[in-house]
């Protein structure tokens, strides 16, 4: 790959959720696209696989973290900061993937333990995140960017959807405030992707009797995410986005 076709060398992204479905897709992505990938997921098995293929195709060398987005303390998303800002000394790009379903079900039948855990994954966490990691972004040499994957169902609400929805809805809030709050005072940008029907675990959980081939693969996804997190989309901030084909 030329240096034209790497328009995130020199770049530290960051990525949760990174073992599987969208967010393996788009550690890929980044990694071919030039950048060194803190790849953070609760599975270390997984992520050490895909650091064994990262060498096998000679791509940049990712960092991996272990870390349990859904339980972990406020105190190891510091600990977290302080490793990257030791390692790196910034961080140029966030992608926040990682959420549960949690149940298909009328609000009337939701169980309040299965709404909290949805909530500390989908909410709290990507919160936690995007602040404590934000100085860290601050110092990036040029543009910074941080990216929450959403939803159809954070823009308009379906019945059904239970804390999957509302926690998405409240991301999206998450992201106008803090793009309001960062605007032409900061390099750092945040915005919001609705990824649309994709061929993930989750998708097949929500949507049982759906023919898997009908919907697009999580690699169709990874063009419009290089561009997020490259220099080219440093004029977009606060937008709710969705993929669109390029």
């Amino acid at each position: 790959m030329s240096i034209s076709e790497t328009p995130l060398e020199n770049r530290v992204i960051l990525v949760t959720g990174a073992s599987y479905g969208i967010g393996r897709e788009a550690v890929y992505g980044f990694a071919q696209a030039g950048a060194t990938v803190i790849m953070l997921a609760r599975t270390e098995d997984m992520l050490n696989e895909i650091y064994d293929d990262f060498a096998s195709k000679s791509l940049p060398e990712p960092v991996i973290v272990a870390f349990d987005l859904e339980s972990a303390p406020e105190e190891a998303y510091f600990q977290l900061r302080d490793m990257i800002g030791k390692e790196f000394g910034h961080l140029d790009g966030l992608l926040l993937n990682a959420s549960m379903l949690g149940q298909r079900t009328p609000i009337s039948n939701y169980n309040w333990q299965t709404w909290n855990r949805v909530m500390n994954l989908n909410l709290n966490s990507q919160f936690l995140m995007s602040r404590t990691l934000l100085p860290l972004m601050e110092e990036a040499p040029s543009d910074a960017s941080i990216l929450f994957t959403s939803s159809s169902v954070g823009r308009q609400s379906k019945a059904f959807w239970g804390a999957y929805g509302v926690s998405k809805f409240a991301i999206e809030g998450l992201m106008q405030t803090m793009a309001a709050e960062l605007e032409n005072i900061s390099n750092v940008r945040v915005n919001s992707i609705n990824p649309g029907g994709t061929r993930t675990n989750m998708r097949a959980e929500a949507y049982p009797a759906e023919n898997p081939a009908s919907v697009k693969e999580p690699q169709a996804l990874v063009s419009q995410y290089v561009y997020l997190m490259s220099s080219a989309s440093q004029h977009l901030n606060g937008q709710a986005l969705d993929y669109s084909e390029q």
